[in-house]
């Protein structure tokens, strides 16, 4: 997106949506890899139990 179109969505649905939105979009990566270390992890966890 170009200047005037960040421009044009914060004067139509604010700053505050278009920041949330904007963190949200740039952390999806971010967090779908952290739920998948957690996911490994736990199992890792759980097989240390069962020695």
């Amino acid at each position: 997106m170009d200047a005037g179109q960040w421009l044009d969505c914060i004067t139509n649905v604010g700053f505050p949506i278009v920041l949330s939105w904007y963190l949200l979009v740039r952390m999806e990566n971010k967090l779908a890899g952290l739920t998948d270390v957690l996911r490994e992890l736990s199992a890792n966890v759980a097989a240390l139990g069962t020695k």
